[in-house]
């Protein structure tokens, strides 16, 4: 399996703990289904490690990922995340350095060394300007700049620092795709930011806490393909 190849814009959803096994599989679906209709973009869908296999076996058209990977290498690490079973198991991107698990500056670079060799795409995030120059040195394939303080809130990174960031990061390196999703809420929060210049964004608790999750989910990713119309 190379590397995925990633269309801009991107959408991700991202449901961390809120969801896993059939109720995260008919969500994924749905997904799918979305990313099969509109290949124009593309569609990742980030799984707790028990449900990546599942996911991936039940998917064509999104790019399963994981939500964390270790630098490791087959041998000892109990209790570590190993990049070739998560690779064995369908996942084709992974999560690095989420503020929700965080991890050594070292141990970024493992990762994302790692990930290279095995073709994983990673998304590396940082909270601050300062922290994103510095991984940005790195060569990731999407580095998510995401203020901490604003995660779950539903209060969007405003305009100066979507642009600061962006701008940061490409004049480092060109080729990392740049994603901003701090607070997004709404299929108009998706719209905004990818106008801002973000390749991509993505999405929590906006679709898991939603009335109707499904339907948040397909207006968030017909969103995504309304911003290159």
């Amino acid at each position: 399996m190379t590397k995925v190849e990633i269309k801009t814009p991107f959408f991700m959803f991202n449901p961390k703990s809120y969801l896993f096994g059939e109720k995260l599989l008919n969500l994924a679906l749905k997904a799918d289904k979305l990313a099969g209709e509109h290949p124009e973009i593309s569609v990742f869908v980030t799984a707790p490690f028990a449900d990546i296999k599942a996911i991936a076996g039940a998917t064509d058209h999104i790019i399963v990922t994981a939500q964390h990977m270790d630098g490791i290498k087959p041998g000892r690490g109990m209790g570590h995340v190993l990049p070739e079973s998560l690779k064995a198991a369908g996942a084709q991107a992974t999560f690095l350095n989420h503020a929700e698990r965080s991890i050594t500056s070292a141990g970024i670079v493992d990762a994302v060394n790692r990930a290279k060799e095995l073709d994983i795409i990673t998304i590396v995030c940082s909270d601050s300007l300062a922290e994103a120059k510095a991984l940005a040195t790195l060569g990731p394939d999407i580095m998510l700049c995401e203020p901490t303080e604003l995660i779950g809130t539903g209060q969007t990174s405003d305009a100066s620092y979507i642009t600061s960031t962006n701008e940061a990061v490409k004049a480092i390196d060109s080729n990392i795709l740049m994603m901003q999703a701090a607070g997004i809420s709404s299929a108009e929060d998706v719209f905004n930011t990818l106008e801002l210049g973000a390749d991509g964004t993505g999405c929590t608790s906006g679709i898991t806490e939603a009335e109707n999750p499904s339907q948040m989910l397909e207006d968030m990713i017909l969103a995504a393909v309304k911003s290159i119309e």
